[in-house]
């Protein structure tokens, strides 16, 4: 990583400041005022035999201190590290706030990772315990257990000793209620309210694309700091509803139910992220927040159902969606869109984009989007469905928000201003550096990552490339993903690929070129609408091998590839495309929890594929 910026270096004229902090505060000071405040029936349901089930604030401040409870009956004492290996269901909100307060650091880890690689988190963060979700979660952690002579006990959810469990959940809680009482509950909730900010939470490991994984390490300051500051641009209460469905392994979704439940807000939980689009009109939420992937997904499917629909049919979307963005930057310029402008988005907006609004429940008041870049495109298309997508960016590091737009301040191909606390410099190398409450506390055990990462005075390197244009942050690509030619030239990739996933017929694209004489890009199909073109061509049906075999689909792709590429500058254009069968998937090891692409595992997957296109036809 380079070095910092000292303040007396051009680069401090690239400064901004999201204002004051917020309050110093602990994440138990704001679970219990939502328990007293907002005491509301359905705080969060999930979906059991069918049915959507609701759970109440006293019932969840109930199994809370009882799990709490349930836990120091096992031994462990207060700092001690309890690993949460679970899908997104009530029983991860339950046991993570159960952990809070207690005084214990939670180690949430993905349900999606093999066993092979549960070793080195637990003996790492020192687990004592570990509370596994499902039967196959629970076998996981029984097949390494005696490579982990540090875990004392295992508790399953919804497992039992007949997977490798010590105790059930249901036991666990059991043990809480037998030790429970009023007095307890008295004393155990002033206990909770009387830790300090600054105490460890959590231990959050890095999805870990090169060697092992680092464990960030989280204060309760640096996440109520950060909750604060995003209230403070996109505040939510009592009657909003959050369809809950990221990984709470990671911190974007984790802080996002902090987010919702700390203001008194209810979560329903996604059966499953293929049942979100279900979920969505069932639940009708107010607020969502997802991954780029999510919006990507349902605008290729808005377009795929207009081409579907017939010309006349397609036509009126293209012209919507036409006026949409116009509408839109006017909009969000501050600007009147004029008469005529304002008579066709009416128009618009009642043909074509009132339908989407409806597919989301009908409720929706914002998507916030982080992770990835959005391509403005898309997110212009939703602003004028009425369904605005606030696009934030951050990291695990940095609690995780560093910046976010909001209804008062948003600008379209940014990720907004720094939030209330946070500073933030551009380094000379075009690095983002970041100052402020939302840095971590460092890495766990790596004194000299730490210090690699964050500076003597705070400073902390993001490893993006950005720029700041009028106090708003724009990212440009990830510091290790630019794409240097060898001919010296620089490429972002990313920008790139969002131009090409706005096709309807790409679902993911990888641009390659590093050390290269020229940039080349790897496209994933989106077979759906791929096989319905093919039909409509008299192209016979077939394996998707067989597909791609076929000169009009070579051709077609191609020609959908290079009009979204049209205007770029011939040293950043692809010179060469290849299509893959198989979309990019988590269990291959290609992306991360988060959808995010690992860049180095396609590019190993891929190597003989990438190697051809730089041999062959040159």
């Amino acid at each position: 990583m380079s070095a910092a910026v000292p303040p007396s270096a051009p680069a401090a004229a690239h400064y901004a400041s999201g204002g004051p902090r917020a309050p110093r505060g602990t994440l138990t000071q704001l679970f219990f005022e939502a328990i007293e405040r907002a005491d509301a029936p359905d705080a969060i349901q999930a979906k059991v035999d069918g049915a959507w089930t609701p759970m109440s604030h006293r019932t969840i401040a109930e199994r809370v201190r009882r799990i709490a409870l349930g836990l120091r009956s096992l031994g462990v004492a207060p700092q001690d590290r309890v690993a949460l290996l679970a899908e997104n269901r009530p029983e991860w909100l339950l046991v993570d706030y159960a952990c809070l307060c207690a005084s214990l650091v939670d180690v949430p880890v993905y349900p999606t990772l093999p066993a092979e690689q549960l070793p080195y988190l637990l003996q790492d963060s020192g687990a004592r315990v570990v509370v596994a979700s499902t039967p196959e979660q629970a076998r996981k952690v029984a097949a390494i257990r005696a490579q982990v002579p540090g875990v004392m006990a295992v508790v399953g959810m919804a497992a039992s000793r007949d997977d490798g469990c010590d105790l059930t959940l249901a036991e666990l809680e059991a043990r809480g209620a037998a030790a429970d009482s009023p007095t307890v509950a008295a004393r155990f909730r002033a206990d909770a309210l009387a830790v300090s900010p600054d105490q460890l939470v959590t231990l959050i490991y890095t999805s870990g694309t090169t060697g092992n994984p680092k464990g960030v390490m989280l204060t309760h300051d640096n996440l109520v700091s950060n909750l604060g500051a995003v209230r403070a641009v996109l505040p939510v209460g009592p009657d909003d509803l959050s369809l809950s469905f990221l990984p709470l392994s990671h911190v974007f979704a984790r802080a996002g139910d902090y987010y919702v439940f700390g203001a008194g807000a209810r979560i329903a939980y996604a059966e499953s992220i293929d049942a979100v689009p279900a979920n969505l009109a069932e639940v009708r939420p107010t607020v969502m927040m997802s991954v780029p992937r999510l919006y990507e997904k349902i605008y290729a499917r808005v377009v795929e159902q207009a081409l579907a629909g017939g010309a006349l049919r397609a036509r009126l979307f293209f012209w919507a969606r036409r006026v949409g963005g116009r509408w839109s930057d006017r909009t969000l310029a501050g600007e009147a869109p004029g008469a005529l402008l304002g008579a066709q988005y009416a128009v618009a907006k009642a043909l074509v984009f009132s339908r989407l609004r409806e597919r989301t429940g009908g409720r929706l008041r914002f998507f916030v989007s982080g992770g990835a870049p959005l391509a403005p495109e898309i997110a212009r298309f939703f602003h004028a469905a009425g369904l605005p997508i606030m696009e934030g960016y951050g990291l695990t590091e940095t609690s995780p928000v560093i910046a976010c737009n909001s209804f008062d301040a948003c600008r379209i191909g940014t990720v907004g201003r720094p939030v209330a606390g946070v500073e933030v410099r551009i380094a000379e190398d075009g690095e983002i550096l970041t100052r402020g409450p939302h840095v971590m506390r460092g890495y766990h055990n790596r004194p000299e990552a730490t210090a690699e990462a964050i500076t003597p005075d705070g400073w902390f390197h993001t490893g993006d490339i950005g720029e700041l244009e009028d106090g708003y942050l724009r990212i440009t690509d990830r510091k290790k993903d630019l794409i240097v030619t060898a001919g010296g030239k620089n490429i972002a990739p990313q920008p790139i690929e969002n131009r090409l996933k706005e096709s309807p017929f790409v679902s993911q694209a990888v641009m390659v070129g590093d050390r290269r004489k020229y940039p080349v890009v790897l496209v994933v199909p989106d077979w759906e609408q791929l096989a319905r073109w093919a039909g409509a061509q008299g192209i016979p049906g077939g394996t998707r091998a067989a597909l791609l075999a076929e000169p009009a689909i070579q051709a077609k792709m191609e020609q959908e590839v290079r009009a979204a590429l049209t205007g770029l500058a011939s040293f950043e254009t692809p010179k060469k495309v290849a299509l893959l069968e198989h979309d990019f998937s988590i269990e291959r090891g290609e992306l991360t929890p988060t959808l995010k692409v690992k860049r180095r595992a396609v590019d190993e997957t891929y190597r003989a594929l990438i190697d051809r296109l730089y041999t062959e036809g040159d």
